[in-house]
């Protein structure tokens, strides 16, 4: 696997008004809602994208429910790596699962065209393995 570049960074939180007030009163970080309790940047430097990611939100998009399984590690924030294709993003997990690590979902593609692999970091990091492609010049999303 090769990431290109890293598409997006956050924390996963549990509650989005403090969480929202820390990185935006706190840090002065301009924070948009890109979805319902999805807030976003894609301003910062060094990152394309940088979110504050609900849990729930995360549950539902590795297991389609927005409950976060008791028995998988409950990850503090989240990163995603971009590959340069939708099929590097399959690639990629498959590399990853035989190396001996557990994908939490396997590569698909979002409803808004972004494809993505998510797994956990032996640190509890939520990893996304993606291709979005407006950011590859391929599109709006």
């Amino acid at each position: 696997m090769k990431a290109s570049f890293i598409a997006g960074f956050g924390p996963i939180v549990r509650d989005v008004d403090s969480s929202r007030a820390f990185w935006q009163a706190g840090m002065g970080i301009e924070l948009e809602e890109a979805a319902p309790s999805y807030w976003a940047s894609d301003e910062i430097e060094g990152t394309k994208a940088f979110a504050l990611w609900p849990l729930s939100h995360a549950a539902e998009s590795c297991f389609g429910s927005d409950v976060w399984p008791e028995d998988i590690p409950v990850p503090q924030a989240w990163i995603e790596l971009d590959v340069d294709s939708p099929e590097a993003v399959g690639a990629a997990a498959a590399e990853l699962e035989s190396a001996g690590h557990r994908l939490l979902i396997g590569a698909h593609e979002e409803p808004w065209g972004q494809t993505t692999a998510r797994l956990l970091s032996p640190e509890g990091l939520l990893v996304g393995i993606t291709f979005t492609p407006w950011m590859h010049g391929e599109g709006a999303g």
